[in-house]
């Protein structure tokens, strides 16, 4: 009788042991425990800012490649990111009116679209799927995007990540480019877990190419991009479906056209809109004055993520923000450009995604608030200037010796420049707009109150209208209008490469399956577990240990009775 006592004491234990340990790893972070992180790997990799990172395109057939870059098909190659090689890769050209632009500048400095797991599921750069390589077109300051992406994931938006890269083809220096994080599952997985929801890129155009931006001309017939309520006809909405970036079922659709009724009637902004993000994103946004977007008369060049019926906005392509898209424009006028008013060609009642800010005193002063913090923390403590130095002085030699670039490196500095100030003024504007002192609505505003900003020139930053000469009469062109051609041994013949023409080292071998990297013999970073699963893993494992020492004990004592 005393074993079976023992027996019962000892198994008691071992259950209250088991709950006591899952209930210290489902706590654990209260408890003070770090949990691990659940950062990918290309987030501390690529996309360090601290320096120009270097991509490496490796292909046979580069010209034939650029010659059917406006057909936006993709093509096989190699790519060496930092010394990293990656095998059975995608490339494409991509863009919208900018595929055509760049034609008009002479040259094929063409944005591009990376696919590592285009051809290979498995393939992945440290768990990354798409790259976007952006040429930086009508960007004279190479950092209206850059600095736009900046501000949005500094002030706690959902925003792409992004790096400046030296872009090589076939190991000869072709441009300074950006590199930003493709908007689809990587980054939904890095920003909302691996159950994340419904990812839109709404889109009615169609001018100048660009795959997926919908059927229709000039912004047409565009209220569903404007996210204004048309019925419960799917059909009504073609602009947005047409364009789901993630598998959408009859269910979602539903779901997401009940969620546009409601923010169209303003009712429940709690459960229809993700209110803290998307105030912050607007914040950034009319900040930076980007009329190519959903407050523009285009209406588009916004994302749209979607998760049980809440709805935010993710940004994307700022290159021609901080007026670029009206570059002939006063800078007076747009330094002061009204904060409450932010919309360009249309009303903010004709933009429900945004007006519902405007309609609620509650949610105005928060979006107030929210700019009062982005000024101070940005601009007031000198955290812009030193970053924007600091960048210049980063990519400065690469602009320089960029052989393909847009503008001359003197245009680069006045850019640059205007960029500085520009943002100076116009936070010195918005918070005279905050406290009063200049209207923040456009039907009330007086230009006798304005922050002065005629000394600013919009265009020096670039504009929409530039590269309409064909790029003729660029001082680093000559006035021939053509571009640096590749070398035709592929550029194989270098003194690193000792002249012998072979495939570097890095891309031979592992079967074509992907990357051979020095410090990982385990091949793909996209097949690993992610952190967040491996810490589930390693609860379980624990709890699973403690059990069947539980079930030793029970069939020790068991075999003694």
């Amino acid at each position: 009788m005393s074993t079976h006592k023992y027996f019962d004491k000892i198994c008691c234990v071992i259950l209250a042991l088991t709950l006591v340990l899952t209930i210290l790893f489902m706590n654990a972070e209260s408890l003070g425990i770090q949990k691990a992180s659940s950062d990918p790997g290309y987030e501390i990799r690529l996309f360090d800012t601290s320096k120009v990172h270097t991509v490496n395109i490796v292909m046979d057939d580069w010209d034939e490649f650029i010659k059917s870059c406006t057909d936006e098909e993709y093509a096989q190659c190699s790519v060496i990111i930092d010394n990293e090689a990656y095998k059975n890769v995608a490339i494409r050209a991509k863009g919208n009116t900018s595929l055509a632009n760049v034609q008009n500048y002479g040259n094929d400095r063409y944005s591009f679209k990376i696919e590592f797991d285009h051809y290979d599921g498995t393939n992945t750069y440290y768990g990354l799927d798409k790259l976007n390589l952006n040429n930086i077109i009508q960007d004279n300051t190479y950092m209206k995007d850059y600095l736009s992406y900046q501000m949005m994931g500094y002030f706690g938006v959902s925003a792409p990540l992004c790096s400046y890269v030296q872009i090589l083809v076939n190991g000869q220096e072709w441009g300074l480019y950006l590199a930003v994080e493709g908007v689809e599952e990587s980054f939904l997985s890095r920003n909302y877990g691996n159950d994340y929801g419904e990812l839109y890129k709404p889109d009615s155009m169609s001018m100048g190419g660009g795959r997926g931006n919908g059927g229709k001309m000039g912004g047409m017939d565009s209220s569903d991009v404007s996210l204004i309520y048309s019925g419960d006809e799917y059909s009504s909405y073609s602009n947005i479906f047409d364009n789901a970036k993630t598998d959408i079922s009859d269910k979602d659709k539903d779901r997401f056209i009940a969620s546009l009724k409601k923010l169209n009637e303003n009712s429940s902004m709690e459960e229809v809109v993700n209110v803290e993000e998307v105030i912050r994103y607007f914040v950034v946004h009319n900040f930076v004055c980007n009329f190519d977007s959903y407050t523009g008369s285009m209406i588009h060049n916004y994302y749209l993520y979607e998760e049980e019926g809440q709805l935010s906005m993710i940004p994307w392509d700022y290159n021609l923000a901080f007026g670029g898209f009206v570059g002939g424009s006063d800078a007076t006028s747009l330094v002061n450009y009204p904060i409450d008013t932010p919309v360009s060609g249309g009303t903010v009642e004709s933009r429900p995604m945004l007006s519902w800010i405007f309609e609620n005193e509650e949610y105005t002063e928060l979006y107030h608030q929210y700019f009062t913090e982005f000024i101070s923390q940005y601009f007031d403590s000198g955290y812009f200037e030193e970053m924007l130095d600091d960048v210049k002085t980063i990519i400065s030699p690469y602009v320089e010796s960029d052989p393909t670039k847009f503008c001359t490196y003197e245009e680069f500095e006045q850019g640059i420049d205007t960029l500085g100030e520009f943002c100076l003024l116009r936070a010195e504007s918005v918070k005279a707009q905050l406290n009063g002192t200049i209207a923040s609505t456009s039907d009330n505003q007086e230009k006798e109150t304005f922050i002065a900003a005629s000394d600013l020139s919009i265009s020096d930053m670039g504009s929409m209208g530039d590269g309409q000469d064909g790029g003729m009469n660029r001082p680093d062109n000559n006035g021939q209008g053509e571009m640096p051609k590749m070398p035709q041994d592929g550029g194989m013949n270098r003194p690193d490469n000792n002249g012998q023409g072979e495939m570097p080292k890095m891309l031979q071998g592992n079967n074509g399956q992907g990357m051979i990297r020095p410090d990982d013999n385990s091949g793909q970073m996209g097949n690993q577990v992610s952190s967040r699963n491996r810490n589930s893993y390693i609860m379980l494992g624990i709890c699973t240990a403690v059990l069947l020492t539980g079930l030793l004990f029970a069939l020790i004592y068991k075999k003694r009775v």
